[in-house]
């Protein structure tokens, strides 16, 4: 089974820079995108974007236009489909879709940036504490549940290139990775990318600053996860940054899993 999670920074950029191409090479059971920044209408002046090669898409999109918005293509039928986190402020902006898939519940999260203004970092902490329940609420379902995203924070230190300049800015504040480590020490998530690779450093990073030259320097974050029940998380057999392309300024995660949906 094969789960990838890829933040487009918008799809119709991604599919100018062919994404749509490379997404048919890959036999991916579940494809989480986020930052889709579009509307149906949108997707619909390609008609590929909405259900390419194959696939169906299943959408979150926000009310905006040209922001946000969440989608997973599948090849498969979900048995059940929700969106949204159930507040109504978040709900607007497109940050959270839900499949049951078979033995597998799949989840595209854009968890909210708060580098843009000290609101919007206000609006992140706001989206952390309203989002814990949820979390929680999927570990105790019984399901193997996967949260695919861009969750805007960098865990450790081993997260990011120069953690030592980022240690208040936004994506690495103490309270962020605090609550990530909440996650995964208290509710019992996986990081996956991490369970795989418990050391990486340099090839772990899935985002990079379009300031100066980050991306051809390697200047990155890894903000983009995908964090798992520790069932399905045991069954990883391979992790990897998809950097061959580049489609946005983050790169595709790709995992392998031992399992047939």
């Amino acid at each position: 089974m094969r789960i990838i999670s890829a933040n487009l920074n918008g799809i119709r950029s991604a599919w100018k820079k062919g994404f749509a191409e490379w997404l048919a090479t890959q036999q991916a059971d579940a494809v989480c995108s986020q930052e889709v920044r579009a509307t149906l209408k949108d997707m619909a002046k390609d008609g590929t974007m909405e259900n390419p090669c194959g696939l169906t898409g299943y959408w979150h999109l926000a009310e905006r236009p040209g922001y946000s918005g969440v989608g997973i293509w599948t090849p498969h039928t979900p048995k059940q489909i929700t969106q949204g986190i159930g507040h109504p402020d978040f709900d607007a902006e497109g940050r959270y879709l839900e499949l049951d898939l078979g033995k597998v519940t799949v989840v595209s999260l854009y968890l909210p940036s708060g580098s843009s203004s000290p609101e919007r970092q206000t609006a992140k902490f706001h989206f952390m504490d309203e989002f814990l329940p949820r979390m929680a609420a999927l570990k105790a379902s019984g399901r193997e549940v996967i949260i695919c995203g861009d969750w805007n924070i960098a865990h450790k230190e081993q997260d990011l290139k120069n953690w030592k300049s980022n240690q208040k800015n936004s994506g690495f504040l103490p309270e962020e990775r605090a609550w990530m480590t909440r996650l995964i020490d208290e509710l019992g998530w996986v990081d996956v990318y991490r369970a795989v690779h418990p050391d990486t450093t340099a090839d772990c990073y899935t985002w990079w600053s379009n300031r100066g030259q980050a991306y051809a320097n390697n200047v990155g974050w890894r903000i983009d996860y995908q964090i798992a029940t520790p069932g399905i998380a045991s069954l990883a057999r391979s992790a990897a940054v998809y950097k061959d392309q580049k489609f946005s300024d983050h790169a595709p995660l790709i995992i392998d899993y031992d399992l047939t949906l």
